[in-house]
């Protein structure tokens, strides 16, 4: 998990995600990748739970000199308000069973809320890193890297949530607040689409069709108004893709 070979990962992923239906504001990359933040405020996440996320996220995506990392980003922030909300309750989840290991084309099969499977899998983490009088936010960034990568493979159970499958969310969910809209929570100024050259959500590109040339400007988010500025959405976004049932 070395990370100039993640950051590229990160930059065809967001280019990838952000086609679709993403927008957008920023400062420059050098100013994101500088910030310093004082404590977040979360409303679903415990201490506990978000000493393990934030140190986790930023080992997923670290700051480097191409961009913000993930705590400046406030990724940390659009997983509380996500797992705080709608999709965290698994509003749009078939949860009445039967609950079967599937295979890996049927996606999520476990009984479990999103909220439930984070709060579980973290909780039997942190109680793995107690019995050895440690904690992983206080590990060396090695030691996490290794850790995060022994998760991603292993198949162990947290609390009823597998090691991999609890990784496979947690790397999701970290990517698309990374780049989602900073409506969300997330993406903290922009900074991420900025990075990957994403105008975010500008209406009018009539004059540019057919022009063959590299299209560059300032981001623009779907909650921004007149003067910039960005409101958080009174409710976290619900519609999320996730794999699994429906």
């Amino acid at each position: 998990m070395d990370s100039p070979s993640r950051r590229d990962f990160l930059k065809a992923a967001g280019a990838a995600a952000a086609v679709p239906a993403l927008p957008a504001a920023a400062q420059s990359r050098t100013a994101a990748a500088s910030v310093t933040r004082g404590p977040r405020a979360y409303t679903f996440l415990n201490p506990q739970e978000s000493g393990f996320l934030e140190a986790a996220c930023e080992r997923l995506i670290p700051r480097d000199e191409l961009g913000p990392g993930a705590l400046d980003a406030d990724v940390t922030v659009f997983i509380d308000r996500q797992l705080g909300g709608a999709w965290g309750a698994g509003e749009r989840l078939y949860r009445s069973g039967p609950f079967h290991e599937g295979t890996p084309s049927q996606g999520y099969q476990l009984p479990f809320t999103p909220a439930e499977l984070f709060r579980r899998a973290i909780r039997a983490i942190n109680a793995e890193h107690q019995s050895r009088n440690a904690s992983f936010a206080r590990l060396p960034a090695q030691e996490q890297d290794a850790y995060l990568a022994a998760l991603s493979k292993d198949k162990r159970d947290l609390d009823g949530v597998p090691a991999n499958v609890f990784f496979e969310s947690l790397l999701e969910v970290t990517i698309e607040g990374y780049f989602s809209d900073p409506a969300y929570g997330g993406n903290r100024d922009m900074a991420s689409w900025e990075m990957i050259g994403f105008p975010g959500a500008y209406a009018d590109y009539y004059d540019l069709v057919g022009v063959n040339q590299p299209y560059r400007r300032k981001p623009m988010s779907l909650a921004e108004n007149g003067q910039g500025h960005v409101h958080l959405m009174k409710e976290p976004m619900s519609t999320l893709p996730r794999k699994g049932r429906s």
